[in-house]
């Protein structure tokens, strides 16, 4: 007797699966361009995208605080993710204030007091169920790198030398502030739901965020950049955002992968983030 005859998501999905990386990873690339050239097309205002891209962040916050505050448990989240990221949005918030202080500094400071919570709840509240020994990722790996980075490419901006220091170093920091979180779930291999969510609302933020940029550097032809600053600085600015992207881009083909097949819980194979 034959099975039940496999929908178009699973036929790809298994097709996907059979490709070698390099496949995978130029199927990726196309996938992305695809879904840059439809945004250019049906968003004609591009700050449009970065409000989106802070309104998914946002609502990935709040899918967190749920989880905390109804499950009383904060298994699978890093607290060294949310401590970079409280790092990162500090400083942003300093900048701000110092140099370009608008609207999206309040939305910062929003966003800054969340994560506090957060890290309070983890720290303190339920501390029993957080899962130290799996987040294990050192983050003076990207701490001291990023702090590095930032001394020799930064604004060229006509700020003192510590201002512009700390602008890069927070926008270095926003790229790779996630990856302890990866970690973890690579350690655990088994994400539940409301985590899932949360980091595949990140990746969607991100992919917002990088979306504004690439597409306003398109629209400017290039120009953009030149209006950055000069020397390695732009540059460094769109590759941030390009970064941030990627390094979510495998998670959140797993999760869609996931929904998709009717999984509350997501499985990662080996070698995923």
């Amino acid at each position: 007797m034959r099975g039940a005859p496999k929908r178009p998501i699973q036929m790809i999905t298994s097709w996907l699966r059979r490709q070698p990386p390099k496949v995978k990873a130029f199927l990726g690339v196309v996938a992305g361009m695809a879904a840059l050239v439809l945004l250019r097309a049906i968003v004609h205002d591009h700050d449009t995208l970065f409000v989106a891209a802070e309104a998914v962040h946002s609502l990935g916050i709040s899918v967190l605080i749920y989880k905390l505050m109804k499950e009383k448990t904060c298994a699978g989240l890093s607290l060294k993710s949310q401590e970079l990221t409280a790092l990162f949005l500090a400083v942003r918030l300093y900048c701000s204030f110092v140099m370009e202080y608008d609207i999206h500094t309040l939305l910062d400071l929003a966003t800054l007091g969340t994560t506090l919570w957060v890290i309070y709840m983890i720290r303190f509240k339920l501390r029993s169920s957080y899962m130290e020994d799996k987040d294990n990722f050192a983050i003076y790996y990207v701490v001291i790198p990023c702090a590095v980075l930032a001394m020799l490419v930064h604004p060229s901006t006509s700020h003192n030398f510590i201002n512009r220091f700390f602008w890069g170093f927070c926008v270095y920091l926003e790229s790779v502030s996630v990856l302890p979180q990866l970690r973890v779930m690579q350690n655990t291999k088994i994400v539940e739901p409301f985590t899932a969510h949360y980091v595949f609302a990140l990746g969607v933020a991100r992919f917002l965020s990088c979306a504004h940029w690439v597409l306003q550097v398109l629209d400017t032809r290039g120009h953009l950049l030149v209006a950055l600053g000069y020397g390695l600085w732009p540059s460094m600015v769109l590759i941030s955002e390009i970064v941030q992207t990627f390094i979510l881009a495998d998670f959140c083909y797993y999760y869609v992968k996931s929904v998709f097949g009717g999984q509350l819980v997501l499985r990662l194979p080996s070698g995923v983030v």
